[in-house]
């Protein structure tokens, strides 16, 4: 197996890409009155998701990929909640919602993952 050169080359950071993608496709359909509030606060809860693992990767010491890759975690987590939030608003289609969650959880899953490897790092 090949040293992973590039966070793009992550598989948390490609599944995270994806959900972010997602989020921007399902917040374009939110009402209007949103867009300086939810929206803006979905969108900017999946970017950072993808941002903390680009910064964890570059970072030297594990200490340091921990953090980021927990901040990203706990971006994932309040972007789950606000995601709740707009399904409870009946912003989102019960479809779009489990798709979402379902995409969450697999980040989730994979976050985990790479904190334990940058505890070996």
């Amino acid at each position: 197996m090949s040293d992973i050169l590039n966070f793009t080359n992550l598989i948390a950071y490609q599944k995270a890409h994806t959900l972010v993608l997602e989020i921007y496709k399902i917040t374009s359909k939110f009402p209007k009155t949103e867009q300086f509030c939810l929206v803006n606060q979905i969108r900017r809860a999946g970017i950072s998701v993808t941002s903390n693992i680009a910064e964890g990767f570059a970072r030297m010491t594990a200490k340091d990929k921990i953090h980021f890759y927990g901040m990203s975690r706990g971006s994932l987590l309040e972007l789950q909640s606000q995601i709740f939030i707009g399904k409870d608003l009946n912003y989102l289609s019960t479809e779009d919602y489990k798709n979402t969650e379902e995409k969450i959880t697999e980040v989730n899953k994979l976050l985990l993952g790479i904190i334990k490897s940058a505890k070996n790092y």
